[in-house]
């Protein structure tokens, strides 16, 4: 498995980027252009990571194909069809995205997200991304969610059979299933299970924790690696069981300093339950 993060420093030509992290540590990196760069640059891009080792573990399509007005809905598809097409010419294992929100919020809570219309919807818009592109080495990806699907390993699978796309895949992030203080505390049973579930299909991972507050009600906030409940423990032992180009990439930290310590608290817990990191 690979771990990477984003790159903080600036830089001036693909060669430069790459080198940045290769100097971090990773060997994996977030894409570093979106779907406006021109077909030169996204080759260099391409290059650079190839001579430095790197996976281009994922593109970021955000935005909400769910979304309750038809311009913007339309709009996001088309934003989704143009990464998922810049993932397969850059190389990158997947382009993910969320599946969206039936609400004004594009990653928020809706009552209409769990209803069965909004699955069909789902599988319709998924299939209508992939089958625009078409792409031959790449995945369209759903990070799994709270709430909206897929909020657990069996909707996963359900979407899996019911969008029934070879390059449908799936990226999991599992802070993002823990919704409650069952799941909280028993979240090292939730990671075998979505591996056990889930495992053959998984491009991309990320990486966070989360804590539970003694605050009523329910208070469940994300939070650095290594201050909050996940079992990380759990966690690397499953993704060493995949393919090491399976990458592990820390998100949502504010500064340089914070994705250094959760690196190393990372690769400590990985030293500890006997897994490697790939190391070129």
């Amino acid at each position: 498995m690979r771990l990477g993060a984003p790159i903080f420093a600036r830089w001036e030509t693909p060669d430069e980027w790459a080198n940045l992290a290769r100097k971090a540590g990773y060997t994996a990196v977030y894409c570093p252009v979106d779907h406006r760069a021109d077909p030169e640059t996204v080759r260099a891009y391409a290059e650079s990571a190839r001579k430095a080792d790197l996976i281009i573990a994922e593109v970021g399509a955000w935005s909400n194909p769910l979304a309750p007005d038809e311009r913007t809905r339309k709009e996001a598809i088309t934003y989704c069809q143009k990464q998922l097409a810049l993932a397969d010419e850059i190389g990158a294992l997947c382009c993910v995205n969320i599946a969206g929100s039936r609400g004004e919020q594009w990653d928020g809570p809706h009552p209409d997200n769990f209803t069965p219309e909004t699955f069909d919807l789902i599988v319709e818009t998924v299939r209508q991304i992939i089958d625009a592109v078409q792409p031959k080495r790449t995945f369209y990806t759903l990070e799994t969610m709270p709430w909206m699907y897929p909020d657990s390993p069996d909707s996963y699978v359900q979407l899996i059979h019911a969008i029934d796309r070879p390059a449908f895949a799936v990226h999991l992030d599992p802070v993002n299933l823990i919704c409650s203080p069952q799941r909280y505390y028993a979240n090292g049973a939730l990671i075998r299970e979505c591996f056990q579930k889930l495992g053959a299909h998984i491009k991309s991972c990320h990486a966070k924790d989360i804590v539970l507050e003694p605050r009523l009600t329910t208070h469940l906030n994300e939070c650095a690696p290594g201050t909050g409940g996940l079992d990380y423990r759990t966690y690397l032992l499953e993704l060493s069981k995949l393919p090491e180009d399976v990458p592990l990439m820390l998100e949502h930290m504010s500064t340089e300093q914070e994705y250094i310590d959760a690196m190393r608290y990372i690769q400590t817990v990985a030293q500890e339950v006997g897994v490697r990191f790939y190391s070129a």
